[in-house]
């Protein structure tokens, strides 16, 4: 497969963001990469993938190292945060699964998964951050013992939720620990290209055989994420161009304009977009802040900004549920959508407030891209993080449910600016 770097046509002597991530170093590396970079519109995988190049690059890594060791805020309080978790103990012990069962009429053992990715991804972090062994250690035990055992995941329709949203999130707790001593990272890999991807594709291809917008917005959000996590981690640009165009044009209520289908401008001047879980549930709508701001992320950090793609859609939708969940009133079109095998029709009049205020450690991301990145005015965002999150936790802090851990957090601490 030919691709081109999207930075090809940078005017000459002009660094690349991708090239000022590789060679970014220290805080002031760091710092000026959050002040100044930008991303070009995904249009093509990268020629040569950054690494770390997930939902951390080395600058957040090193600032994040920097700024603790000094002691300095928001920072601290992100750490102290991860260090009180039990997850991020280096005395955890890994339970893994031959097959995992996600579903109603199963026996679903599925926490034990993301309790287990929670835990590998929080050790890891307090490597990176802090150069403890015990916790690298940790996070390659729990790495190692799944890559050797996970064969399979079962159970309902709820089997694909499982593979998006715990793929996309163990491919990150890798990342971390890649060039590790001990680590396979082959192996692990063969475990994401053998178990979650081709469920991952079958999916967004099939859609479970239901009609294209049958499945909510998240359904296709989770499972674009996993493709992208799984491309950078494998070096494999087929994948992930497969989930930067899906983000673009696909046909599923994950794409951008099927999840953002309506856009409006409050009284205050604010750009606002509906979301399309907002007539569902407002913990499901939540959770698509994380689930798109990852991709987000992701994809930014291989140089692709699709935050800002189609005149930062996702920032109007991210404004519109915070300023819903922080007790405003925010306008609200008709959704109709096609559900089942036969598309029959759905309808919703009003925007649900069921769960309406919920905490998720979603926010930290899109606050410090919008705000310290961009130094945009994202006022409902910005109060969403301030005034209900910070400083932002991760798994195991927001309740020992799925919902939990539909979201690795800690983002005061690796996004702070």
């Amino acid at each position: 497969m030919s691709r081109t770097s999207p930075h090809t046509h940078l005017p000459s002597g002009e660094v690349s963001r991708r090239g000022l991530l590789k060679t970014a170093g220290g805080i002031t590396a760091a710092l000026a990469l959050g002040a100044t970079a930008t991303a070009t519109t995904a249009d093509a995988a990268p020629a040569t993938f950054t690494h770390p190049g997930m939902l951390h690059n080395w600058g957040d890594i090193n600032r994040a190292k920097v700024r603790v060791a000094a002691g300095d805020e928001p920072w601290l309080s992100g750490w102290n945060r991860l260090t009180a978790n039990s997850h991020s103990q280096s005395t955890w012990t890994a339970r893994p699964q031959a097959t995992v069962y996600r579903g109603t009429g199963y026996p679903e053992n599925y926490s034990i998964l993301y309790n287990d990715i929670a835990a590998a991804y929080q050790n890891a972090l307090r490597w990176q951050v802090a150069g403890t062994a015990a916790n690298g250690d940790c996070a390659v035990r729990i790495l190692n013992a799944w890559a050797n055992t996970l064969t399979s995941i079962q159970g309902t329709a709820d089997r694909f939720l499982a593979a998006g949203i715990y793929g996309w999130e163990f491919c990150q707790a890798a990342e971390l620990m890649r060039g590790y001593a001990g680590f396979d990272l082959n192996k692990f890999k063969q475990m994401m290209l053998n178990v979650f991807y081709p469920m991952n594709n079958d999916f967004l291809v099939r859609h479970n055989g239901a009609c294209i917008t049958n499945y909510w917005a998240n359904w296709d959000l989770c499972t674009m994420a996993s493709i992208m996590a799984i491309g950078i981690l494998c070096d494999d640009g087929a994948k992930y161009d497969q989930a930067v165009n899906y983000f673009k044009t696909g046909a599923g209520n994950g794409s951008i304009a099927r999840a953002v289908p309506y856009l409006y401008t409050d009284s205050a001047g604010y750009a606002l977009g509906q979301w399309q879980e907002s007539g569902r549930d407002q913990g499901h709508t939540i959770m698509g802040m994380g689930q798109m701001g990852a991709i987000c992320e992701m994809a930014w950090n291989q140089g692709d900004d699709l935050y800002s793609y189609d005149n930062r859609r996702f920032m109007k939708a991210a404004q519109y549920v915070a300023k819903y969940n922080l007790g405003m009133d925010v306008p609200f079109t008709t959704y109709t959508w096609g559900s089942g095998t036969t598309c029959s029709q759905q309808t919703q009049t009003v925007i649900s407030s069921n769960s309406r205020g919920q905490i998720r450690p979603v926010w930290a991301m899109l606050h410090f891209h919008y705000n310290r990145r961009l130094f945009l005015d994202d006022k409902y965002i910005s109060q969403m993080y301030y005034n209900l999150v910070a400083p932002e936790g991760g798994g195991g802090d927001y309740g020992s449910t799925s919902g939990g851990y539909d979201q690795l957090g800690f983002g005061t601490l690796m996004y702070a600016k």
